[in-house]
């Protein structure tokens, strides 16, 4: 079997996981251009999943605006909360009690400890250094409490977290990075469940939803790359199969600046806005992931055949300096 190809004795389900906190841009619409193209190429099947897990954060409309957009673009999927599906609900929110349920089993297994730290705390800790993308390296604080020392705290009015001990070393084969290896602490340390506030944390959530719908292929920003092994270790205790990972470069702007929902020029909506065609969107980002010769109109069913994982950068891909006015000279 090539390094960079899926398993085929694995039927193939991914997923598009948006988070609905804001409007889709083009850095969403790379990843999740090619997370539809490596499942639909290998004859997979797709499950929309909204991660609404942050209550702060998450916005209704927006849900609404998402999934618009991305059947705008040319992105179908098979199951999810329009469609619905076996493995229903689809919506992080509207699936607590299996996340909490979750949390009770690893607690009764003796993998969880609470921790009274505080985020100030976290951050000014001399001996935990921060790490891009997974926050500070948690130095096990909390972990050796005694009871009489969480009694103290909680006296203090200090609500805990909820974290996930760990401390072996990660292996995995990623479908553009060939092999991983990570360690422990590279990954951040222990690592929340739940927080102090009582909201599930992202990792948990996304570990639990890719376990309960069979998803077996999971395409993400390379950002992601360094909560792969909380993952993959949340799935093992568990007992479970962790899927196939492939983390794709990510999208920057023409000064190297990872695209944002601060990056309003470059939202779905205000291209569509401005006559920008869905297919000169999908066409120029295929021509930035190696797929495409040229920068040319696309749908995604025109390019689907022709995918392959070997084919994407393993680094950062930058936009041009007026990519609005490339793609209405494509529409």
């Amino acid at each position: 079997m090539n390094s960079l190809s899926l398993d085929p004795k694995t039927p193939v389900r991914g997923r598009l996981a948006p988070s609905p906190t804001g409007h889709l841009h083009l850095g969403n619409a790379w990843s999740f251009l090619l997370c539809w193209l490596g499942v639909r190429s290998a004859g997979g099947r797709l499950v929309l999943r909204m991660e609404d897990i942050d209550p702060e954060r998450s916005r209704p409309q927006f849900a609404d605006d998402i999934l618009r957009d991305l059947a705008w673009l040319g992105l179908d999927w098979d199951e999810g909360p329009d469609l619905g599906g076996p493995f229903a609900p689809y919506t992080q929110s509207e699936r607590l009690e299996r996340y909490a349920e979750v949390i009770d089993d690893l607690t009764r297994l003796g993998h969880t400890y609470p921790c009274y730290c505080t985020r100030k705390e976290l951050k000014t800790m001399a001996s935990a250094p921060h790490m891009e993308d997974v926050g500070p390296i948690y130095p096990g604080t909390c972990l050796g409490l005694g009871a009489a020392e969480r009694r103290e705290r909680e006296a203090q009015g200090r609500r805990p977290s909820l974290r996930l001990h760990g401390k072996e070393e990660v292996h995995f084969r990623d479908l553009v990075h060939g092999q991983v290896q990570m360690g422990w602490a590279e990954c951040g340390g222990d690592f929340p469940l739940r927080r102090s506030d009582g909201v599930i944390a992202y990792q948990l959530a996304v570990a639990v939803d890719d376990m309960d719908q069979c998803i077996s292929l999971v395409v993400r920003g390379a950002d992601i790359l360094p909560c792969t092994p909380r993952q993959i270790l949340l799935f093992r205790l568990l007992n479970a199969q962790a899927p196939q990972y492939a983390h794709v470069p990510l999208l920057l702007d023409h000064e190297g600046v990872r695209l944002a929902k601060r990056h309003q020029s470059c939202e779905l909506r205000a291209l569509r806005e401005q006559g920008v065609s869905p297919k000169a969107i999908v066409g120029h980002l295929a021509y930035l992931a190696g797929l495409l010769p040229t920068s040319a109109p696309a749908a995604p069913v025109d390019i689907v055949d022709g995918f392959a994982w070997e084919k994407l950068p393993r680094n950062p891909v930058k936009l041009g300096t007026d990519v609005e006015m490339s793609l209405r000279g494509l529409s």
